[in-house]
């Protein structure tokens, strides 16, 4: 399974911007999608997270701003980033938990995978 994230970039503070996230391979059933971030010195924190049944959770940080949502058919997840803040300079990792086949599923629960990432540099 591979999780090719796009998206990044610079932006002033106010802006906004669009990152997505799509897995493919072998793709049984994707049990969750969700981007995570890590900026300089600091441990890589959640930033928005969306299970199998859509239900969502933000960080406090970004919630009202952020919008984490999915196109199902295409594996793909989008996080709209508005009113963005120099706080939210890190860089952003898409991370999926996915199950290969029934048996993974079943036996597993699926694996955790993580995408590179993708640099969001916020001005002020």
């Amino acid at each position: 399974v591979q999780l090719q994230a796009s998206g990044g970039g610079l932006v002033q503070a106010g802006g906004s911007l669009r990152l997505s996230c799509t897995a493919s391979g072998s793709i049984f059933k994707i049990k969750y999608m969700g981007w995570y971030r890590q900026a300089p010195g600091e441990q890589r924190e959640l930033v928005a997270h969306m299970s199998s049944d859509d239900s969502t959770n933000y960080a406090d940080s970004v919630k009202g701003r952020f919008v984490l949502y999915r196109e199902a058919a295409k594996n793909t997840v989008y996080l709209d980033m508005n009113s963005l803040k120099s706080e939210d300079t890190a860089v952003y990792y898409c991370k999926a938990g996915v199950a290969s086949d029934l048996g993974d599923l079943i036996t597993q629960g699926g694996a955790d995978y993580w995408g590179k990432g993708t640099q969001v540099t916020v001005s002020s």
